[in-house]
């Protein structure tokens, strides 16, 4: 490689971390040390409506409890707000005003006979109605394919325009939105390596096409599979899960352990350190990389 290996690790704090997130950590981490890389811990605060108070700090706390260290200083998206302004203003006649609320959206599917449809119907698009007040800005995508290659999952291809549509950079409430805030960061903090959860896949495409837009280097993805509950759904805060960091449990078997095997690493039970299992876990994530990148 010609460039530093710089990966990282980005939760939102709205709530502690629970196992679903402790598995997506452990991946980015592994990886980075794999690579003799750089990993770095970024906090995506920016929807303010979510975060919950002291969360970052928990997050923080929990992943040192982990043995997790980054090396830069802690980013938190609420202190960028500048580079989105500056990449909004930098894709220019690409964006257009939309005045639509959800209502308005779910009722254009139905009338276009699409109401199980969550793709954009475009109603905006060539302008607002008379009388209409701009909610929110949207980005074109364009009727073409985008296709890149995931170190895990292998090729992946969306069509932007009849799978995603036309999507928000700017929200109603004026917060800005995932897709633009993590192009925007990644390219500035240098990431080259992105190791996330698989229920972030479909966003790719659209990062891929912002990317395109700005002049911004395309990082190489891995996506690993997410944790599920009893019922078959991704564990989150809305689902109801437990924080695996308890203040007083034992991390290293409660934890770290389950989180390797859940992401196929071959761990003996007996491992009595946290320095023993980054050693071991750190080889035994080697050993998958030589079979998943052949």
């Amino acid at each position: 490689m010609t460039q530093t290996y710089t990966g990282r690790f980005a939760p939102s704090p709205t709530g502690p971390l629970h196992m679903g997130s402790l598995v997506a950590a452990m991946a980015s981490y592994l990886d980075a040390k794999a690579h003799d890389g750089l990993w770095l811990l970024r906090m995506e605060d920016l929807d303010f409506d979510r975060n919950v108070k002291g969360a970052g700090q928990h997050i923080i706390h929990s992943l040192q409890r982990c043995g997790m260290v980054w090396d830069r200083d802690i980013t938190w998206q609420s202190q960028r707000q500048h580079l989105y302004e500056a990449a909004m203003q930098e894709l220019g006649e690409h964006l257009y005003p939309c005045a639509c609320s959800r209502k308005e959206i779910a009722d254009s599917r139905l009338r276009l006979g699409e109401a199980s449809s969550q793709i954009y119907p475009g109603t905006c698009r060539h302008g607002l109605t008379a009388g209409k007040i701009a909610r929110a800005w949207r980005l074109r995508v364009p009727d073409q394919n985008y296709t890149f290659e995931d170190r895990l999952a292998g090729t992946q291809q969306q069509n932007l325009a009849t799978e995603v549509g036309d999507f928000v950079l700017k929200r109603a409430d004026g917060f800005w939105a995932y897709q633009l805030a993590v192009v925007v960061d990644d390219a500035a903090q240098g990431i080259t390596h992105v190791v996330r959860g698989a229920d972030l896949i479909d966003s790719t495409a659209r990062q891929i096409y912002l990317q395109e837009l700005l002049g911004l280097p395309t990082p190489s993805y891995l996506h690993v599979p997410v944790v599920t509950n009893a019922d078959g759904e991704k564990l989150s805060k809305q689902t109801g899960a437990l924080a695996f960091d308890q203040g007083d449990n034992d991390i290293l078997h409660d934890a770290l352990i389950p989180a390797a095997r859940f992401l196929g690493l071959q761990l003996a039970e007996s491992i009595g350190s946290q320095e023993e299992f980054w050693n071991k876990a750190t080889l035994a994530w080697k050993n998958k990389l030589d079979y998943t990148e052949k």
